[in-house]
């Protein structure tokens, strides 16, 4: 494997809505700090992404607005295209999936493995809404749950109840187009028989186990255990890329199939635009390449296993080497959510704050292994006691007090002693460490170890006392300050990944320009000559006041205009001896993991003080198992046990939800013990 060419790319977006902290966190930022970091090491990169422009998500925001999904997707690419050139994303490019050049390559693929025989055709069961004129993706058709009676279920899932179902399961349905009574009609559909590539998968994920992150092959494995089967690449839909052939007419190619060819169609475009076509096959077409996606957990099985099974199929192309996969962010202890104004939009947050002090606190907070939170009184604290108390102190004292007694220059060294030689020594012993870190994609380490070459500095300053050596030992105080500017300079470097815009500030402030001065490796050995100028001081960090943050906090849930929401009709009345008949229980969760083959479901054992029991909860989309061990959470404990996904479920979590925001488990207000009842 060649380490001096790499590519990189970050998950494609989807053009709907607008980039928030959560976003940033879980593919973008840990991907830009890695990138920096490797151009830094004079290292090949290529970084590339870009919009995700079709699927269901842009129809149904553009049918909310009355607009075509162009004017959505439009909006969106730019917006957030904008967002992430404000907070430093260094992408090569920064492409969309509507453009011709992603169509003809993912019509290249289909073609491809269509005329090879390796897609399969078979006829389905599906919704028809006779006045719009097309079938109904699951989330324009909306129903009566057939298990619990919700009255407003979508096409796939339940959210009273989290249970799964055919479309065709649901009871009244109704399409969302044209609150038209829909048909049920037959539909062909091309599916990828992902279960074919089992075995080469296995094989390529345990060659990998070794490197990449447990919370990723946990995942993986759990899906190849449980066997892969069948993919859908083809639905009928009117937007998106069109299946190839007259007897397709009116389908489209499955968006889980198109969009991960979005990267290497951004490729292709980044290699015109800079007049090399064909340069893009030296990244993903040699074996010389690594290649890593950056992503969040949620799509881990989709970069893990089906991307690479296509990779497998279509032959010549690199596979990943990792996965770096991320965990979820949240915002003050709760999901992101935009209904509810509980979220920050990238943008806005901006339009107040600078880039570097939240690509700082993001860093350290990375949800790497778990989900992390932001929170603003942290982001505050990031910012003033260790970007400008730290950081930002030691470069100022150190150019001030140059300029004060050195003329604004580099003053010469003679004569090192042994604390000096030490420090300096430091510089090479930190940026080999942190360059380990982000080669084990370890980011957070890494932000800590740069810091703390800033606290050594600063104590290296406070131990030498300039500002009395200069009374006494001019030499002495000679040597501490120049070796003090040196550390500024190396702090320039070794800062870049994570404050790129202070590093340049640095490297201005210094009038740093040779060319070999700017790279990793030259911290170990490149110095100020004697006699360089540096500029006047800069004020790199502005502290953050407490009602700064107090009026952040405050507009956190708070809404000016309450979002329309639906709500089904209340059921109809019962009586206190019917409802006596449900039995509720407290109870306690001991275990939670993931189902196999099931983005939203969980499987929970429970203590409810008299027994133990077992069940199947769709709240996989909003809690880690990690965040519901010890958790105490009401169940409705003489339901008849059902079935999902072939697992037994004794009883049901009680939660609350709503269209716009998924189920919230109901826990007491105080602690109660396992197996009291709730009346």
């Amino acid at each position: 494997m060649n380490n001096n060419r790499i590519l990189v790319t970050s998950a494609l977006p989807y053009a709907n809505g607008a980039i928030h902290f959560g976003h940033l966190a879980g593919a973008y930022l840990p991907a830009d700090m890695f990138v920096r970091y490797q151009r830094l090491m004079k290292r090949d990169v290529l970084f590339i992404c870009g919009s995700d422009e079709h699927g269901v998500s842009i129809l149904i925001s553009a049918r909310k607005e009355g607009v075509e999904p162009q004017v959505i997707i439009d909006r969106y690419h730019n917006l957030n295209r904008t967002a992430f050139e404000r907070i430093g994303m260094s992408f090569d490019n920064y492409s969309r999936t509507s453009l011709p050049v992603h169509h003809e390559t993912a019509r290249e693929w289909f073609v491809e493995f269509r005329d090879k025989g390796v897609l399969t055709q078979s006829v389905e069961k599906q919704l028809y809404d006779p006045e719009a004129r097309m079938f109904l993706p699951d989330r324009f058709v909306i129903g009566t749950c057939p298990h619990c009676g919700y009255e407003r279920a979508y096409g796939d899932q339940c959210e009273n109840c989290s249970k799964y179902y055919d479309q065709t399961e649901l009871l009244n349905p109704k399409s969302l187009l044209s609150d038209a009574v829909p048909e049920i009609r037959e539909a062909r559909h091309w599916h990828f028989p992902l279960g074919d590539y089992q075995q080469r998968l296995e094989e390529y994920i345990e060659k990998n186990a070794g490197r990449w992150k447990e919370n990723v092959l946990q995942q993986v494995r759990s899906w190849l255990k449980s066997g892969l089967s069948d993919r859908p690449i083809s639905r009928d839909m009117d937007w998106g890329i069109k299946v190839p052939g007259e007897e397709d007419e009116g389908k489209v190619i499955y968006v889980w199939f198109e969009a991960v060819l979005g990267y290497i169609s951004s490729s292709k475009e980044w290699a015109a635009r800079i007049g090399e076509p064909e340069k893009w096959k030296e990244y993903w077409c040699s074996e010389d390449t690594r290649y890593v996606p950056f992503i969040g957990k949620d799509n881990i099985v989709f970069h893990c296993l089906m991307f690479p099974a296509m990779l497998m199929e279509k032959g010549g192309y690199v596979l990943p080497d990792n996965v770096p996969a991320n965990e979820f962010l949240n915002l003050e202890g709760k999901k992101f959510s935009k209904s509810m104004n509980w979220s920050i939009e990238l943008n806005e947050f901006l339009d107040t704050y600078p880039a570097d002090p939240l690509r700082y606190t993001l860093a350290m907070n990375m949800p790497e292994t778990r989900d992390s939170d932001f929170f603003w009184k942290d982001f505050q604290a990031r910012n003033n006691n260790e970007l400008a108390d730290i950081l930002g102190n030691f470069v100022n004292r150190t150019v001030h007090f140059a300029h004060k007694n050195f003329g604004g220059k580099v003053p010469a060294a003679a004569e090192l002693d042994e604390e000096d030689r030490l420090f300096l020594e430091q510089f090479s012993t930190i940026a080999d460490q942190v360059g380990d870190c982000y080669e084990r994609y370890r980011f957070r380490d890494a932000v800590t170890a740069t810091m703390n070459l800033a606290r050594a500095a600063n104590k290296y300053f406070n131990d030498r006392e300039p500002w009395k050596s200069i009374k006494t030992d001019a030499q002495k105080c000679a040597n501490t300050v120049n070796c003090s500017l040196q550390a500024v300079y190396a702090l320039s470097i070794l800062i870049e990944p994570v404050l790129p815009f202070t590093a340049q500030k640095l490297r201005q402030l210094l009038s740093v320009s040779d060319p070999k001065a700017l790279a990793w490796d030259a911290v170990k050995s490149w110095r100020l000559p004697d006699g360089h100028p540096i500029g006047e001081r800069v004020i790199l960090f502005d502290k953050i006041e407490d009602a700064t943050i107090d009026d952040e906090t405050a507009k956190l849930g708070k809404l000016t205009e309450l979002p329309e929401r639906h709500f089904p009709p209340l059921k109809e009345q019962i009586t206190i001896d019917d409802f006596m008949k449900i039995d509720l229980r407290v109870g306690k969760i001991l275990e939670a993991e993931n189902v196999p083959k099931s983005n939203k479901l969980l499987k929970l054992k429970v203590d409810i003080g008299s027994e133990h029991r077992q069940l199947v909860a769709g709240i996989a989309a909003q809690y880690t198992p990690e965040d519901l061990i010890g958790k105490h959470i009401v169940i409705v404990a003489n339901l008849k046990p059902a079935k999902l996904f072939g697992i037994e479920s004794q009883g049901m979590i009680l939660a609350a939800s709503t269209e716009e925001d998924g189920p919230v488990v109901l826990t007491p207000a105080v602690l109660i013990p396992e197996g009291a009842i709730v009346k």
